[in-house]
């Protein structure tokens, strides 16, 4: 069976223009790739992968932007001896072929998908710290609103409640509480 699995940082972006061709199953996810536990889509076509199936990716930064998680992977794929082909760099390993010059490739590819993503990230951070300089960079807009949690905790609800009330997480109440009076005692799961 042919295996496709295709990945875009963002929901902006658009998946069309990695064909993979013919493929019998399809996983697509939009979201950043910085980890591969953190793709559900990644994850379900690994355990959906069965011996003899070969699965098809656009590129090598596509499936993993950092090398360890490549390298995981592609031998979690092949222990299960599932194939694997990257198109745009014209790559298949298996667990049957043991060239040595696609290994290099490969982790010459995925070295400079690490980096690059590290450069990103840096230069991500210089931009941030310039723009703060000149006072237009605000940061996240806040999310939680402080005054709702303190009205909350005040009608006698306990973090947990809050955090369901509100959608939020039990550390953001701590935090809010903390923010607004003397540091807040952890209650009971209320």
């Amino acid at each position: 069976m042919k295996i496709g699995y295709r990945r875009v940082s963002s929901i902006d972006q658009n998946l069309s223009r990695q064909d993979l061709g013919n493929v019998d199953k399809l996983f697509e996810e939009k979201l950043s790739g910085a980890t591969a536990k953190d793709r559900p889509e990644l994850q379900n076509m690994i355990e959906f992968a069965r011996e003899h199936d070969e699965v098809i990716c656009w590129s090598i930064d596509r499936m993993a932007r950092d090398l360890r998680d490549l390298q995981t992977i592609i031998q979690t794929l092949l222990d299960k001896d599932v194939s694997i082909t990257f198109l745009s760099e014209n790559l298949t390993f298996s667990s049957s072929s043991n060239d040595p010059f696609a290994k290099l490739q490969l982790h010459l590819m995925g070295a400079f998908a690490e980096f690059e993503r590290s450069i990103i990230k840096k230069r991500q951070a210089e931009g941030i710290a310039k723009a703060k300089a000149r006072g237009i960079y605000k940061g996240r807009p806040k999310s939680i609103c402080p005054d709702k949690v303190m009205s909350l905790h005040e009608q006698g609800l306990g973090p947990s409640k809050i955090a369901t009330e509100m959608g939020i997480s039990r550390v953001s109440v701590y935090r809010a509480l903390k923010g607004q009076t003397a540091p807040a005692t952890a209650t009971a799961n209320q």
